[in-house]
């Protein structure tokens, strides 16, 4: 839940990335903070095994400056996507105010882009949070690749609410930003 601080007009916002391992997660969050200047964000904290991939969480944070008179900031996380980090990604979802699951376009991933959604949605049960509750985004990812799901397919299968989507390709920054505005915007429209 966005932090509000009346006496220092200051917002603070928390932002999820959710979805499968090597799905591009923390290549978004790479991507936003090689792009922004330092006095925009602060540095990117990641925990990464051996391998490269998430142990806990990656975290950036963004001052957005002032909206509406509030100085307003946004931490954003990463989930670990492997299923034996539960207990990690269950916690990060603690306090949330919006979430971008981004699933892996390719055809092989499919199910396990469903399994995390499902996952997701049974983690936001444990605080009472619905995805009806909580401001969320769809982006596809890796959509450079040869072998992808049609978008429309992508589309049956995960996103049955309508809400916005985005093709991308992260470790270009295509649909990174894009991606990052629409759940922002969600985010700031709820508050309001």
């Amino acid at each position: 839940m966005a932090l509000i601080n009346y006496a220092s007009r200051e917002i603070n916002c928390k932002i999820v990335y959710y979805g499968t391992g090597l799905g591009g997660k923390t290549t978004n969050l790479e991507y936003i903070f090689k792009q922004l200047a330092p006095g925009i964000r602060g540095e990117m904290i990641s925990l990464a095994t051996e391998t490269e991939r998430t142990l806990f969480f990656d975290f950036l944070p963004l001052d957005l400056g002032s909206v509406q008179g509030f100085k307003t900031k946004f931490s954003l996380y990463t989930v670990p996507g492997q299923v034996e980090y539960n207990a990690s990604r269950k916690l990060i979802l603690n306090g949330v105010d919006g979430i971008v699951f981004v699933a892996d376009s390719q055809t092989e991933k499919m199910q396990e882009n469903i399994e995390s959604l499902r996952n997701m949605e049974e983690n936001l049960a444990e605080y009472g949070l619905t995805l009806d509750s909580v401001p969320y985004v769809l982006q596809y990812n890796k959509r450079d690749l040869p072998n992808v799901n049609a978008f429309e397919d992508l589309e049956s299968a995960l996103n049955d609410r309508g809400v916005p989507s985005f093709e991308a390709v992260a470790v270009e920054g295509s649909g990174v930003f894009a991606t990052l505005k629409a759940v922002s915007k969600a985010v700031l429209n709820r508050l309001s």
